[in-house]
């Protein structure tokens, strides 16, 4: 067998104080390390080689104070997983899986304030790096970078038409409604294994904030902006742009569950029209809902490895 342990659920705040303008990155991490050695710890009663998760979680909290790359998280992971790596030599694996939780900045008689936030929704930035020892002191990374439930809405620019009818359907042809959907995407980075003593170097040759950003846009952007025939048509374009953006985007997946939204039929009133054209109360409708999910790879050959 082979034991994977750690620490999970590290809450983190790093304050960034070095100008009047305070920035704040607030964090949950999950640190996992994987190792042979770790087999007797199971099997033999024996903690010999076990790293306590305490010290784990206090690991996160001293690299935090001391890193560079805190607000990148791509890098601040690889550093975490590095840490542990160079540390323990019969460690041969470090996972970690780091949430920021987003703040936005105050606006107070109309201007940002320096040091005040309030909670902007439950939209996260998310990463998940595992960094393995390689062969020839090298190290495989397989990185991931992800928006979670980020919520979305538009009133109009959607429809849905022509989709198959038999004798189980009800749902009516629609040529303009609202569409709604929280959105959870990933994309996969392409990299080549790393030498031991440039794992980070060669990482911070990646815009990862800018990346993040870029797709960020793209998929607010192609929400907002496409004439929709279906979610479905509409994630294509989100992922196919972002893939075509960036030469370090192997592929991108997106979840787009409907949020949906159904105009309230309130004819019993006196004749009150609310359908169709004349629709605009809705009532909300959580459960159920559709679920539209899709993987876009780029095709083979037209990747950057770094």
């Amino acid at each position: 067998m082979t034991g994977v342990y750690g620490k999970d659920k590290v809450r983190l705040l790093k304050v960034h104080k070095d100008t009047k303008v305070h920035r704040v990155d607030d964090m949950t991490i999950r640190c996992l390390l994987s190792g042979s050695s770790f087999t007797t710890s199971y099997t033999e009663a024996s903690n010999k080689a076990v790293v306590a998760t305490d010290s784990v979680k206090n690991t996160c909290y001293i690299l935090a104070k001391n890193s560079k790359v805190v607000d990148t998280l791509e890098l601040f992971s690889a550093e975490i997983a590095n840490h542990f790596l160079n540390t323990y030599s019969w460690v041969e694996g470090a996972h970690v899986t780091i949430i920021r939780h987003r703040w936005a900045r105050m606006v107070i008689d109309g201007k940002p304030h320096n040091h005040s936030f309030w909670r902007d929704g439950d939209e996260t930035r998310q990463v998940d790096i595992n960094v393995k020892r390689g062969p020839n002191g090298r190290r495989t990374i397989e990185l991931k970078s992800a928006i979670k439930d980020l919520l979305v809405l538009k009133t109009t620019g959607s429809s849905f038409e022509d989709f198959v009818r038999d004798e189980y359907t009800t749902l009516p042809e629609v040529k303009d409604r609202i569409l709604s959907t929280s959105v959870d995407a990933n994309w996969e980075f392409n990299l080549a294994p790393v030498q031991t003593e440039n794992l980070l170097s060669t990482l911070g040759q990646i815009p990862f904030n800018n990346i993040f950003d870029s797709v960020r846009d793209v998929t607010c952007k192609t929400f907002a902006e496409d004439e929709s025939a279906s979610v479905q048509a509409t994630l294509y374009k989100m992922a196919a742009t972002s893939i075509a953006n960036w030469k370090w985007i192997e592929r991108v997946s997106y979840a787009l569950p409907n949020k949906h939204f159904f105009p309230v039929d309130l004819s019993y009133f006196r004749g009150t029209k609310n359908l169709q054209e004349h629709a605009d109360v809705y009532q909300p409708l959580a459960d159920p809902s559709g679920l539209i999910t899709a993987t876009i790879a780029r095709s083979p050959g037209t990747s950057a490895r770094l």
